[in-house]
């Protein structure tokens, strides 16, 4: 799985999105990139290397326990978490945005697949959600409409990440289609395993991209809700964010052989696109 927000962040992990850029105010950068070294490394221990599920989640509980210590005011075993406790306490950060992103990750190694839209809506709440929700408290932005901005923002990102990478997932074992959609679609995943595009797949796909773009739309009001660079760099957020669905539509739904991914020419466009709206 993969955050969303300013992210998903370029370094390997995160092709789409900027975390921390030129845009944001200077003295914001070092919280962001605590709170995204805090993602980084637990969406890490749920997705890479080779290490048993049972290792994974232990690998995760520890951040868990840290977590805890700070809650009680205590010295962090792991000597960064002492930055990240100054950075909670300075903004007011809520913990539990932290606690709920483990959730989430812990869910990647232990679920694969979702019966129906509400179940990866739920996912999306703790493994996207989160960080949006952090970034609005830094910015001492959090009004409730603004959150729901940002959640809907936040969701459609994992979202459209979820379908950029069906094949990507899939070697991972996992299918982020709603398995109600599948099925009502005639969709099966035999055709995630030979990448076969026949029959019903673009049905499939548009389908989710079109659901995922009105849910995308629903939250721009907050690209001009945030006023300066910080507005500007949600605009470039959601822009980038349709500009993938774009790429996706234009392939006919083929992610399997055309993984749509952003350019150069790609960042001008959303530059412009995010200056006029």
């Amino acid at each position: 799985m993969e955050l969303s927000f300013p992210h998903p962040v370029a370094v390997d992990h995160y092709e789409n999105f900027p975390v921390a850029s030129v845009l944001l105010p200077a003295r914001l950068r070092r919280p962001i990139a605590l709170i995204y070294r805090f993602a980084r490394e637990s969406d890490d221990f749920a997705d890479e290397g080779e290490l048993p599920d049972a290792e994974r989640l232990a690998l995760l509980a520890t951040f868990g326990r840290e977590l805890q210590r700070i809650e009680r005011g205590e010295p962090p075993g792991i000597p960064w978490f002492a930055d990240l406790a100054a950075i909670i306490r300075e903004h007011g950060l809520p913990i539990q945005l932290f606690h709920d992103l483990l959730s989430a990750f812990a869910q990647d190694v232990t679920t694969k697949r979702y019966a129906d839209y509400a179940g990866v809506l739920d996912y999306c709440r703790r493994s996207a959600n989160p960080v949006g929700r952090l970034l609005l408290y830094l910015y001492d932005a959090a009004s409730e409409q603004n959150l729901q901005y940002s959640d809907a923002i936040c969701t459609s990102l994992q979202l459209i990440n979820f379908w950029q990478d069906v094949a990507i997932d899939w070697q991972k074992d996992r299918v982020y289609f709603p398995q109600n959609d599948m099925h009502r679609l005639g969709v099966s995943e035999a055709q995630i395993a030979a990448g076969d595009t026949g029959g019903h797949w673009r049905d499939l796909m548009n389908f989710e991209v079109q659901r995922t773009r009105e849910l995308l739309y629903s939250g721009l009001p907050l690209g001009r809700v945030l006023k300066g660079r910080i507005g500007l760099e949600m605009r470039m957020i959601i822009a980038g964010g349709d500009r993938i669905l774009e790429k996706i539509t234009a392939v006919r739904g083929d992610v399997f052989r055309h993984r749509p991914v952003l350019t150069k020419p790609d960042w001008a466009l959303m530059l412009f696109r995010s200056l006029l709206s």
